[in-house]
């Protein structure tokens, strides 16, 4: 038996650990945002299975002591490297919540699949999907791709094609993107079994987003060499400057051509949820399918993502599977059709659902909105305060919560000053930035998605690179 031997006990050390963890999160931004994991800290973590087991409390002793004073950084304020959530105190209690109850939510009739439906019925409903849609949770935008790229692949081939499987030398299907999505999309063709090279990579025009007359010309070409086109997929916020690709156009275009129109709404999707940044999502809601984060922009705790299919049924019909060990019945706890593993790849699956209905319930769409459109106005800030510096430049245009800009030092070595920069800040534990590649030259980055940062925080990251970068 696993359980406590002395109920009381753990009572007491579950307030200790609580207290603790609140007053860690409480004075996280009087922490550094990041710090090196010490040799000696690495070692100590190193060591043999154990054998006998200790107390709780020297357990979580240890985790104090050797972990928890080494994060990512991400849910410190002035953390600005990455599209990385920032997550919420009500958000861990949820994470919590939810493995006490350590529901399995491939299936069955039971509370936490009713949750999922209604949260996946919630954005079905702002993204004016209808009732025939479908959508499941997963781990991440990357694995949503792949998904919504695996149903694009069964509407085009039919249901045979999961019992035949996929022959590129006599069923060419390609698709198309922009080079500046992410490279999940890429990946996500390499396990669909079509390989990178049906991915059609276009260039980028002046707003970086996809360009059209390349699109429609490579399309026009690759059927006169007998290629079958089967989906366009879309960027909702690329991940180096934030761009977005003119998706009502896109819409236009896959619909002309008979192509499935997949959106990558990783993060930028959820400009939808404000009256003020919605037009950057024109368009979407023409999608045949949306794949986005909750534990980005949402700061919902990781891992929460979505992928959202328009025609469920085709959804449906590309991952359900049964057996004598998960038969569905009529009555009883293996009834509850359909199944949450019939549209994916898991049927083991943890209750993600409850940390984002516990979100938008505690806080609301107009308060989570209200926190996307703060970071899009301390995007501005910063590039007000590059524009004015001597030491920097932009290096794009900032059109929504992420800076790209450089340091106008000796041509020759720009690209490895903005690299050194950007590592420097890191280490100095003032703040964290990234480090990109924009139209060929290396740019430093700054991304805001983190609830928790304010105006003076961009100016304290301000102060960071501007130092790095006379050091």
């Amino acid at each position: 038996m696993l359980d406590p031997a002395d109920w009381n006990d753990f009572r007491a050390e579950c307030h200790r650990v609580v207290d603790s963890l609140v007053d860690y999160l409480k004075t996280v931004s009087d922490r550094p945002t990041w710090q090196p994991v010490p040799q000696e800290v690495k070692d100590a973590l190193r060591e043999a299975l154990p054998i006998d087991g200790m107390p709780l409390s020297n357990v979580y002793d240890r985790f104090s002591k050797l972990i928890l004073p080494y994060p990512t950084g991400n849910i410190s304020p002035r953390f600005f490297g990455w599209v990385h959530g920032s997550g919420t105190p009500a958000g861990a209690l949820a994470d919590f919540l939810a493995s006490t109850m350590n529901s399995n939510v491939g299936g069955r009739d039971h509370g936490a699949v009713y949750v999922e439906r209604q949260v996946i019925a919630w954005f079905c409903d702002l993204f004016g999907f209808g009732e025939a849609a479908s959508g499941i949770l997963l781990s991440g935008t990357s694995l949503a791709n792949l998904v919504a790229i695996l149903v694009a692949r069964s509407s085009q081939l039919g249901h045979d094609v999961r019992a035949r499987g996929l022959d590129q030398r006599t069923q060419p299907l390609v698709g198309y993107a922009s080079a500046a999505t992410h490279s999940c999309v890429r990946k996500a063709f390499e396990m669909a079994g079509l390989g990178s090279d049906a991915l059609r990579v276009l260039p980028i025009d002046a707003s970086h987003g996809i360009d059209l007359k390349l699109l429609e010309a490579a399309i026009a070409n690759d059927r006169a060499q007998g290629n079958v086109p089967f989906i366009v997929v879309g960027n909702a916020g690329t991940v180096d400057v934030g761009a977005f690709d003119p998706l009502e156009d896109l819409a236009a275009i896959a619909r002309k051509n008979e192509l499935w129109f997949h959106v990558d709404g990783a993060f930028g999707a959820m400009t939808i949820l404000s009256e003020r940044l919605r037009h950057f999502v024109h368009g979407i809601e023409r999608a045949d399918s949306i794949a986005f984060d909750f534990h980005k922009w949402l700061h919902v705790p990781y891992d929460a993502a979505c992928v959202l299919v328009r025609d469920g049924a085709m959804h449906r019909r590309t991952f359900a599977s049964e057996g004598p060990y998960i038969t569905r019945m009529q009555r009883g706890l293996a009834a509850g059709e359909p199944w949450f593993a019939d549209y994916g790849p898991d049927l083991s699956r943890s209750f993600r659902a409850l940390k984002i209905w516990f979100t938008l319930k505690h806080f609301g769409a107009r308060r989570l909105a209200a926190a996307i459109e703060r970071n899009c106005e301390q995007a501005q800030l910063l590039a007000k305060l590059i524009e004015a510096s001597p030491d920097f430049e932009l290096a794009a245009p900032v059109g929504l919560n992420i800076v790209c800009f450089r340091y106008r030092g000796a041509p020759d070595a720009q690209d490895a000053a903005n690299d050194a920069i950007a590592i420097e800040v890191q280490l100095s534990g003032r703040a964290v930035i990234s480090a990109t590649t924009v139209d060929g030259r290396r740019a430093l980055r700054a991304c805001f998605t983190n609830q928790r940062t304010t105006d003076k925080d961009v100016r304290e990251l301000f102060d960071a690179v501007t130092d790095a970068a006379r050091h």
